[in-house]
């Protein structure tokens, strides 16, 4: 093992975009301490405690935002909105470009296509900077969290505006220059370091609430406990691995061409379905919508006190240990938004065009619609698949600490988003460290002694 990271460091090219990478990342790092100008951070970091204990929804969605943002305005830094901005910036023209024919030509244009799609992504990201940076000022402002000196005056809300807006258009910056000089894809990289900056936090908290005794004491965390999540995270991390890498491969034939006196083509290939084709998007989709229904609800419940908005506020509390329904509505919306990701972004009938244009066919199939219908029919059945394996992995979190009375901060790691984003992006950086170094005659980075070493395939179904 250690020998092959050495091998890393002894190609130039690959060891200054090593080196480069962990600089930006110590950047982003460095910047992520730097405070809001005029915001009482002490008084902030215990509303949003209080807020994280149940007493309310915006602690909740402080911390998931940060989660997969990158950022953390749970400390109300410059780097507070993180790259979210540009994320839903990005989402949004990815959608619109099924609906919008100028933007699907352009999407069919190839690198000059997409190179201008994503400067208009960037020019979109300013004004979605703007728009999140006030409202989450105004929550600021409206709980009585900025320093009086500043309270209710215009210069407050253009340093936070202007800070939380340089803050976010710099980390798309720093993103932008990974990709181009580093390694990996830049803004994955910086939610993964924001993702794995909280497992210190984690680790300490369970060590303060461990206790290796008999009979552990009420709110302690017994070694039967640790011992369980150990095991549960090594699993559960195996298991991710395997979906995340897994495919569906069809069998792909093509034709023979005769020139002359000699014959090309023929060749079989395989063409890999994802089995989890949507990735992290349709939990991330579901959860964000998930926040709201708890705070509607405990709004009507006080607005028309009955039996029936009492228990709609209390299942969808995601506080309450015995909010069934809550588990049982995310899972229907992750599978809803697996299967609308899926619609969205796989194109059966462009495929089989494809396929057809390049003399290519399925065995036993009429290149057209038959091939079109045959491969929307087959990534259906493995999105039903792939949804019920993220349903898992989004449940687990909230059932473990409902189950074991884990603190959430803890089990927060066995699954839900930041697992599936650690382990798709550790996944990429492996494998172009691989690429890099099999490229240069070296062993690959996971490959074992001699020329059969094993390398990352998907793993097929």
């Amino acid at each position: 093992m250690f020998k092959k990271l050495i091998n890393v460091f002894r190609v130039p090219e690959l060891r200054n975009k090593v080196l480069f990478t962990l600089f930006m990342l110590a950047v982003y790092r460095i910047g992520f301490h730097i405070p809001i100008p005029g915001v009482d951070q002490d008084r902030f970091i215990k509303v949003l405690e209080k807020e994280r204990s149940g007493e309310g929804a915006a602690g909740r969605i402080a911390q998931y935002v940060s989660l997969f943002s990158g950022g953390s305005l749970s400390q109300s830094t410059i780097f507070g909105l993180g790259v979210m901005p540009y994320i839903s910036s990005s989402i949004i023209f990815q959608l619109l470009g099924t609906v919008v024919p100028s933007l699907e030509k352009l999407q069919k244009e190839g690198q000059t296509g997409q190179r201008k799609i994503q400067e208009w992504s960037r020019y979109a990201t300013v004004p979605l900077c703007i728009v999140q940076a006030a409202f989450w000022l105004s929550y600021m402002h409206g709980q009585g969290l900025v320093q009086q000196q500043f309270a209710g005056k215009s210069s407050f809300w253009l340093m936070g505006l202007t800070c939380l807006t340089a803050g976010s258009i710099f980390l798309m910056w720093l993103g932008e220059q990974i990709d181009e000089y580093g390694l990996g894809n830049g803004v994955s990289l910086l939610i993964l370091a924001g993702i794995v900056a909280r497992m210190p936090g984690a680790i300490g908290l369970l060590a303060r609430n461990a206790d290796f005794s008999a009979s552990p004491k009420a709110g302690h965390i017994g070694p039967g406990q640790i011992l369980f999540l150990i095991l549960s995270f090594v699993f559960i991390v195996a298991g991710s691995i395997q979906i995340t890498q897994a495919q569906r491969r069809i069998p792909i034939q093509q034709a023979k061409h005769t020139r002359g006196r000699r014959v090309y083509g023929g060749s079989r290939q395989f063409l890999p379905l994802r089995v989890n084709h949507g990735g992290v998007m349709p939990i991330i989709f579901a959860q964000s919508l998930m926040l709201f229904p708890g705070v509607i609800f405990s709004k009507i419940y006080d607005w028309v006190p009955n039996r029936a908005t009492q228990f709609l506020s209390q299942e969808f509390n995601p506080s309450n240990k015995a909010a069934i329904l809550y588990l049982l509505v995310e899972s229907a919306m992750i599978y809803f938004f697996a299967y609308f990701w899926t619609t969205v972004q796989f194109q059966p009938k462009e495929m089989a065009n494809q396929l057809r244009d390049y003399g290519s066919f399925i065995p036993g199939l009429r290149p057209g619609k038959r091939t079109s219908d045959y491969l929307e029919k087959v990534m259906m059945r493995i999105t039903y698949v792939g949804a019920a394996f993220l349903c898992i992995i989004a449940v687990i979190p909230t059932a473990v600490n409902m189950a074991m009375d884990i603190p959430y901060a803890v089990t927060a790691f066995l699954g839900g988003t930041g697992l599936l984003i650690v382990v798709a992006v550790a996944l990429d950086m492996v494998q172009r460290i691989e690429a890099n170094l099999l490229m240069r005659n070296y062993g690959g980075f996971l490959s074992g002694s001699g020329s059969s070493g094993k390398r990352i395939k998907g793993r097929q179904y």
